[in-house]
């Protein structure tokens, strides 16, 4: 089942960060994985969690290929670089549903 990863993050290095990008999307896609979406914070009119400044949404075939992606031992050298050139990183993992009807289903059911 596809899923999708959220990561919330600032940049305390950016070239730390680049070095991770640049082997990070030929691991992504690898492994099932994909960034479909890129954003920088305009603003934060709500919420409960402290602002970051980056965004990005990655869809993935589903958790075993996140898990891939992490244990790869191909990659194991480039998560230090994203380690040291990130801070404030917040993951939240969301299964990809058909539309906001099936999301309150499955609240309502309690999954």
């Amino acid at each position: 089942m596809a899923i999708f990863a959220l990561n919330l993050f600032n940049v305390k290095n950016a070239d730390e960060y680049r070095q991770y990008a640049r082997e990070a999307e030929a691991g992504l896609a690898r492994h099932g994985g994909k960034a479909i979406a890129f954003g920088l914070l305009d603003s934060s009119p709500q919420g409960d969690i402290k602002p970051r400044k980056v965004m990005m949404l990655v869809e993935w075939e589903s958790k075993k290929s996140i898990k891939g992606y992490i244990e790869d031992p191909e990659l194991a050298h480039i998560h230090p670089h994203r380690e040291a050139g990130v801070e404030d990183f917040v993951w939240h993992l969301f299964e990809k549903a058909e539309d906001m009807y099936s999301i309150l289903k499955k609240v309502e059911s309690g999954q």
